[in-house]
């Protein structure tokens, strides 16, 4: 008898499962380490974002931090570096099920990456699925008919250009869920580290209408917990508010406040 292996809920089916007023809480990992990955899985965050953009991790440690949060109740999601078809493909067959596609600025951005996550006819995602984590090399009972529902799709704005566009982006087809990044927006806006500024700030709610009116979830990065509440009162659906870095940096220096004499 062979054994059969049922995936998780995705990203997007987990959102969508929220009640009103409900959104989901997360937190990046950032330095690698399965460790750190498998604290912040452990730690009661609905969902854990691993960073392949700014952070030193490649394809084979986003497989290890996915092992180490198996099992855990926080949804993993997996921000690639780049919009890149091939990227992508190696991403979605080590096993990522939800993925973050970053520097989204235009309609056509948001199309190359829906083709590069779903299987021909709809997309050009390589067929691979054998040979790979995403089946559990042909343990998940019918993998390719069935891939795009185990997928999700995100897709990040973050500059005034995918501000201006933002409605486009989120109803274009295969697109499940919009991220806002505060930082890179305000950088693009002329205030570059000034991520509550009124300005950004106004820019991030037009971006949660546009993409609320054209029926797509809403998510956005916000460090500042007074930014976050402000955010999620204004519906967004998820957020993250906290990366494993900056807490180890900020437990550390709170250390050396107290004990570090001279």
């Amino acid at each position: 008898m062979s054994f059969r292996v049922e995936l998780p809920q995705t990203f997007t089916q987990r959102v969508t499962e929220l009640g009103e007023g409900e959104y989901l809480a997360g937190m990046w990992v950032c330095s690698g380490s399965p460790a750190a990955a498998e604290i912040a899985a452990a730690s009661g965050m609905q969902w854990v974002l691993i960073d392949a953009e700014h952070s030193p991790i490649g394809l084979e440690t986003t497989t290890s931090l996915l092992r180490a949060m198996n099992g855990y109740p926080a949804t993993p999601v997996v921000r690639v570096p780049v919009n890149d078809q091939v990227l992508i493909k190696q991403y979605l067959d080590l096993g990522a099920q939800n993925l973050l596609v970053p520097m989204i600025d235009t309609p056509a951005d948001a199309e190359a990456a829906v083709r590069s996550v779903y299987y021909p006819p709809r997309g050009v995602r390589g067929v691979g699925s054998a040979l790979a984590r995403a089946s559990r090399w042909n343990a998940v009972p019918n993998y390719l008919a069935r891939a795009e529902e185990l997928v999700s799709l995100t897709v990040q704005i973050e500059s005034a250009t995918a501000v201006d566009n933002a409605a486009e982006i989120a109803a274009v087809d295969g697109i499940d869920a919009v991220f806002v990044g505060p930082s890179d927006l305000a950088a693009s806006m002329g205030l570059l580290g000034q991520q509550t500024h009124p300005d950004v700030t106004d820019a991030v709610l037009r971006t949660f209408d546009a993409v609320k009116a054209a029926g797509k979830l809403v998510g956005v990065n916000a460090f500042d917990g007074e930014q976050a509440r402000k955010y999620l009162d204004a519906g967004a659906s998820f957020v993250l508010v906290g990366a494993d870095v900056g807490l180890m940096m900020n437990g550390a220096r709170a250390w050396a406040e107290t004990w570090v004499r001279g």
